[in-house]
Parts: structure tokens; sequence; C-alpha cells
């Protein structure tokens, strides 16, 4: 890699790091998606005493409810200026895990060094989706299980990048989508021939937290990293600011049904080889 390489990749990084720590993206967690967590530990079967890798686990939406197994849970992150809600979280609730800062696309952790790998609705946000996905099988080892969450393209959250997408930075070069790991054609092609029984369920999350569009545009300006992300590229616009500020508001009035919505996301889960 040469120096200028290395100086936009650690821009990039560093870019990803601030819109993750910017807002608040535990009131996320726990007040919109809390359920996800849950649903993926159940899904991959975390039982005690098995050592698991939460990579891009935010405050620990999965990571928790791993150490409620009885897992020997890591959690790591890109933005460790999440951990603090994570450990107050864990704390409560009396489990305990550990908080690592690591990058998606260069985990810090040996070969096979993890009974299970997992991601919710993390990994998927990491620019380049086949570095961390390699990364993602090195540190599982053989025999060991692989689940993850992620958005899908056709789904609520899906739409709402694709709407903002307009409004949005210009991408940095590489970069990938984050709804194509909720793509099974993508996902399969991510893990080759690197994982059996790989089985790949779309579902949807329920969120009644909103009575209205309006309302779920002004918490996700507030609140959501990429959100603001946009909204901070189109500060000095009035009018692209009041353009989102509709689509957003339209997005999600048309998806509210008797104050729920319903977000699709792609399950998987796998045993490496």
């Amino acid at each position: 890699m040469t120096n200028k390489t290395a100086e936009l990749a650690g821009d990039l990084l560093a870019r990803h790091r601030a819109m993750w720590a910017s807002g608040d993206y535990p009131a996320v967690a726990t007040q919109v998606i809390a359920a996800l967590g849950p649903t993926l530990v159940d899904a991959i079967g975390i039982r005690a005493g098995e050592y698991v890798l939460d990579i891009a686990s935010g405050s620990g939406n999965a990571s928790i409810p791993a150490a409620r197994k009885g897992a020997d849970v890591v959690a790591s992150d890109l933005t460790p200026e999440l951990f603090e809600a994570g450990r107050q979280l864990a704390a409560e609730e009396h489990v305990q895990l550990s908080w690592r800062e690591a990058d998606a696309e260069s985990l810090p952790f040996g070969d096979k060094s993890f009974d299970v790998v997992m991601s919710c609705v993390g990994v998927m946000f990491a620019p380049h989706h086949q570095e961390s996905a390699d990364e993602l099988i090195r540190v599982c080892r053989t025999g060991g299980r692989v689940g993850l969450i992620n958005w899908t393209p056709a789904g609520f959250i899906g739409r709402m990048f694709a709407t903002m997408k307009p409004y949005a930075p210009t991408p940095a070069p590489g970069a990938q989508p984050p709804p194509l790991w909720g793509d099974e054609e993508h996902l399969r092609t991510l893990f080759a021939d690197r994982v059996d029984q790989l089985s790949l369920a779309r579902r949807t999350l329920e969120v009644d937290r909103f009575e209205s569009g309006g309302e779920f545009r002004d918490f996700f300006k507030s609140t959501y990293g990429p959100t603001i992300a946009v909204y901070r590229n189109i500060s000095g616009d009035p009018d692209a600011t009041a353009s989102l500020d509709q689509a957003l508001a339209d997005l999600a009035d048309d998806a509210l049904d008797d104050g729920v919505m319903k977000w699709e996301y792609l399950l998987a889960t796998g045993i490496v080889r």
C-alpha cells in the first residue's frame, strides 16, 4: 500500500468512525431495533462457554443477548464511543463481555479464533464488502458458525438509503452500498464456497416506535449516523434539505400501517468449512 493509498484509507476510516459517533445510535438500537439482536443469537444457537465475536457491534444489540446465554463475547466496533452505552446496558443486565475497537476490514484477531462470528446490521456498513467477508470467515474456526442480519435493498431501510443517495456525499472509490449485504446472491458471492449449510431467510421487523413519517424522519435526523451525514452534506442548501425532509417523511408515511412499519432484513447463518 502506497503512502497515498494508506492516507486515503485512514481518512475513510476516520469519516466512518465520526459518522457513527454522531447522533445517538444506542437510542436506535434500544428503541427501534432491539428485537434483532436476540433474534440473531437464537438463530445461531449460541451456547454457554462458546467464544463469540460480534463485528460492528455498536452498543451491543447482539453481544449482550449472547452474553446472557453464557457465551464468552467480544464486542468489536470501529467506533468505541458506542461502548459506554453498551457497558451500562450490560451492567444493568448483570452480564460481562469484552469491548474491543476493531476495523471490520482488518480485524485484530488470529485465524480461527472464535466458535461463532456474527454481526447484526453492522458489518454491512463497512465500505469494502469482500474484505469484510474475508475477515469474518478468517477469524472463525473450521466448523464454527457465522450469523448475520442485514437490511435488504428492497426493504424499508434499503429504500431509505436509496432515497438519501441523491443528497449524500460522493462515495469513496470502491465503496459499496450497505444494503447489498441483504441480497442473497451478493452474500453467496462474498462467502463463495467457504460456508456450508448456508441458510438465507427474509424476515421483517415490526417497528411501532413512530406515529407519523415526520416523527420517523426527525428521530433519524438526530440519532442515525448515515442520515446525519447526508443532512450535513446539504446543510448549505435549504431547498435540498426541504426536499429530503419531505421524501423521508413520505417514505415512512407510506410504510406505516396502523402505527406499525415492517422493515425487511435477511437472516443468514452457516458453518465455516
